[in-house]
């Protein structure tokens, strides 16, 4: 009976977060086609993150050592993919941490 209640759970659950990411998905489109000026905007905001992540990829190595093979990474293109991606946020939280404290010194000076 136990066994039962679980997976009815876990199939609920499922279905919960199939209906939570459509909703993630849809509701922003059709906000976005009522209001096309949205687009432009996260189309900035989109063009900015991949900016910085060819910065990230640009910057990256695509050597492959043992400690990678062993753990999936066996080609120098993914390895460079994946150096970019941590590269990319490392820049990005490196930014965060800089706005955080301008923000609090310049509130502090005010």
């Amino acid at each position: 009976m136990e066994q039962i209640i679980v997976n009815v759970g876990i199939i609920v659950a499922y279905i919960l977060i199939v209906i939570g990411v459509v909703a993630a998905i849809v509701f922003p489109l059709i906000n976005a086609i009522s209001q096309p000026q949205l687009l432009v905007k996260s189309g900035i905001g989109l063009v900015a993150i991949l900016i910085v992540f060819g910065i990230g990829y640009a910057i990256s190595d695509s050597e492959v050592t043992t400690k990678f093979i062993q753990s999936g990474v066996e080609t120098e293109g993914l390895s460079k993919m994946i150096g970019g991606a941590l590269t990319m946020v490392y820049l990005l939280m490196g930014v965060a941490i800089i706005s955080i404290v301008y923000t609090e010194f310049s509130k502090a000076i005010k």
